[in-house]
């Protein structure tokens, strides 16, 4: 029989609870030996994303103090329905499926884990103009339907070509150093140029105009959505090739696949959607797209860590201690408390 170690009751007459929302691999016993451990309670829901509507049902349901989510949407209404909510914690990166603005107006903590997976997505964008430069993915499609031809190759010297970054954090860095090893003339564009041996930062419209490839490394952000629209994509480069490992909403798919039909583009590499899990018909009919489905993050090492660190910023925060990576500046239920009384 499982023993679940808590510690007392807290200020509510409750157990601190954590909330899990969802998660992208087999099970959840590693979240839960952490949470356990720790001396609090662990509630899972499915593996699967569930609805807004439905997160905010858990919350009713289970008050919890913090809540652990990989895709699940943590909304506003989410975080008002968890009155001793103190943090909400990402299992990933980007901020996108979590109300920030508000949780910060309701003293509660939002942090991520911000550099577990920057190997594997700078990996596996470096493998996707790998697939698309030496026509790995395509060929081996032919050759499986019993087309052996050889003769019918239109490959791309890696070297010979431009590349272009749009985005210039922890991992769009890594992506230009890995293909600094092949010798590519590179591109970056970021809204905080600098000088690196090696790189031209120039802006966005030269980069698409001028690169044979283009990766994108960007935040999903207000401003950023759909930031590859139709019109970007005109601007690109004909018969270049589009990367996105980042987030789905930055680029406009039907945009794209219009450019894949058009022989515009020369392929695109998308591990992200803002459709997924659905993919649109008019993308997957194009043979110049190659598709992955929101893996690009994942490793045996990289889950380990985010399951591990994810949770101990959870454990930090119910302690009263202070999170290694916070995402912004609350004020704290207890600070407030303290200012109050001061005052009184």
């Amino acid at each position: 029989m499982e023993i679940e170690l808590l510690q007392p009751l807290n200020e509510s007459g409750r157990y601190d609870t954590v909330l899990l929302t969802d998660y992208a691999w087999p099970d959840v016993e590693l979240e839960r030996a952490i949470v356990q451990e720790a001396g609090f309670k662990l509630v899972a829901g499915p593996s699967s994303p569930l609805p807004a509507q439905a997160i905010e049902e858990l919350c009713r349901e289970h008050r919890p103090s913090a809540i652990l989510t990989c895709w699940a949407e943590v909304s506003g209404a989410a975080i008002d329905a968890s009155p001793e909510l103190r943090v909400v914690a990402r299992l990933g990166v980007g901020l996108d499926n979590i109300a920030v603005a508000h949780a910060t107006s309701r003293g509660v903590l939002v942090t991520n884990v911000p550099d577990y997976c920057i190997e594997e997505v700078s990996d596996h964008a470096l493998a996707m103009v790998l697939a698309w430069t030496r026509g790995v993915a395509v060929f081996d499609r032919e050759v499986k339907r019993g087309r052996w031809d050889p003769a019918s190759a239109r490959l791309r010297r890696l070297a010979a070509l431009t590349c272009g970054v749009i985005g210039y954090g922890r991992t769009g860095q890594r992506t230009v150093a890995k293909l600094q090893a092949f010798g590519p003339r590179l591109l970056v564009s970021d809204p905080a140029p600098r000088e690196v041996a090696g790189v031209s930062f120039t802006d966005l419209d030269t980069l698409l105009a001028q690169s044979d490839v283009v990766i994108v490394h960007a935040p999903l952000t207000e401003q950023t959505r759909h930031l590859i629209d139709s019109q970007r994509v005109a601007r690109m480069k004909p018969g270049a090739l589009l990367v996105n490992v980042s987030r789905g909403g930055i680029v406009d798919t039907n945009a794209v696949a219009a450019g894949l039909a058009s022989g515009l583009l020369g392929g695109a590499c998308l591990d992200v959607l803002e459709s997924e899990p659905e993919v649109p018909e008019a993308l997957r009919a194009q043979p110049g797209a190659l598709i992955t489905p929101h893996v690009a993050f994942s490793s045996d090492v990289s889950l380990l860590e985010l399951r591990r660190r994810a949770c101990e910023e959870v454990v930090r925060v119910l302690r009263g201690q202070a999170p290694h990576f916070p995402c912004n500046r609350p004020v704290l239920r207890d600070e407030t408390t303290s200012n109050k009384d001061r005052h009184e």
